[in-house]
């Protein structure tokens, strides 16, 4: 392992961010560490381009912790819809409750105390404490660590224990010597594994760029650039099917709170059927009566049965999870009325208040298809 690389690792990439790195995002040069927090989970698996439009949104809403940790729960994921990984707004939510209750409403300085926190990782407590406090902390984000693999040429997959505590005792010898250089630092290690040392596109293997550790990368002086990391073949994501009710009464829709640990966990969502394996044999099409019966199996289904005559096939979606995908087959409902609800998670909401509650996009998105809500509000 090269010490001259070593030692010189951090003043190149402070040079090369100096004319390529990126600017004027709404959340760099923040010493806030509440700015700097909401942004880092923010652009946790969510692409940038989403961040810039959503994040001055989300601080406007909830521009100081004492305000998020004050809000209801239903506020913060109506706001999060869309962004996905739902589990990263309840944790934000109780993560600012936290920082109030314990800390005062004041984030503490340093990366162990920081990680204690709910939802903060040991790579956001380090991008925390080097961008707001000036912390000699280093991260190891998926960019990170593939920058590494490739500098280094550093084998075996990432998830091995072994490989990752080496990768961060790496990260941690790079660090500049001045705390003071830490802020460009560490954002130069995100830009640079962004936009550079990209996973399929590399600089190196590009005529219009020139990387600056082009001499020194040891995956680059083999030309295994794009062998490095190593990666372990996935299995195929498995496929599910599921019947989800559209009911309708009046000016209302029926929807349903996601227990907390659920996939699109604590948002409101159409009342749905078990998920089952999706096949390749096609299926006889449910009766209305089982369909109800697997979707609100708390309520009578008599008096459903005889004020929701108007039943029709509606269109069936398709999602992509991260590890899974879910076909969705709507059925589009007229309830006579506003039947009495059995299950406190089930609630009868006014069109008019869908943009107070937290939906799935893909529900939202067939909201918007129907004409019944836009951005959260009535169609005109």
């Amino acid at each position: 392992m090269s010490k001259t690389l070593i030692d010189l690792f951090s003043q190149k990439l402070i040079t090369w961010h100096s004319r390529h790195g990126r600017s004027g995002l709404p959340w760099q040069g923040k010493r806030d560490p509440y700015a700097v927090w909401v942004s880092e989970i923010m652009l946790q698996q969510t692409q940038v381009a989403t961040v810039l439009e959503r994040y001055p949104r989300f601080m406007k809403r909830f521009p100081t912790v004492k305000k998020l940790a004050a809000a209801h729960i239903d506020e913060v994921l109506a706001e999060w819809a869309g962004l996905g990984y739902y589990s990263r707004a309840r944790n934000l939510h109780n993560c600012a409750q936290q920082v109030v209750s314990e800390f005062g409403g004041r984030f503490p300085s340093d990366p162990d105390s920081l990680e204690k926190l709910k939802g903060i990782g040991r790579s956001t407590a380090g991008a925390i404490a080097a961008f707001a406090f000036h912390a000699r902390a280093p991260i190891l984000d998926a960019n990170v660590k593939r920058i590494l693999a490739r500098l280094f040429a550093i084998e075996g997959a990432l998830q091995n224990k072994l490989v990752n505590d080496g990768l961060w005792s790496l990260a941690d010898k790079l660090l500049p010597k001045k705390p003071s250089d830490m802020p460009v630092y560490t954002q130069a290690l995100m830009d640079f594994g962004a936009t550079w040392c990209t996973s399929r596109k590399p600089a190196c293997l590009s005529n219009e760029k020139k990387c600056p550790f082009e001499k020194d990368c040891q995956a680059n002086l083999i030309n295994q650039a794009l062998s490095f990391p190593q990666k372990i073949m996935k299995a195929k994501s498995p496929e599910f099917d599921c019947n989800m009710l559209l009911i309708r009464s009046g000016n209302s829709i029926l929807l349903q709170k996601r227990p907390s640990r659920a996939i699109w966990g604590g948002l409101w969502s159409l009342p749905e059927s078990n998920w089952v394996a999706k096949s390749d044999k096609k299926r006889k099409l449910p009766t209305f009566k089982n369909i109800f019966e697997e979707s609100l199996p708390n309520e009578n289904v008599g008096p459903w049965l005889k004020a929701c005559k108007d039943v029709t096939l509606g269109s069936r979606i398709k999602h992509v999870f991260t590890h899974r995908r879910l076909w969705m087959q709507i059925w589009e409902v007229t309830a006579s009325r506003n039947l009495e609800l059995k299950s406190e998670d089930l609630r009868w909401i006014p069109i008019r208040q869908l943009g107070r509650y937290g939906l799935p996009q893909p529900i939202k998105i067939l909201l918007q298809g129907l004409n019944l809500v836009r951005d959260g509000d009535l169609k005109n």
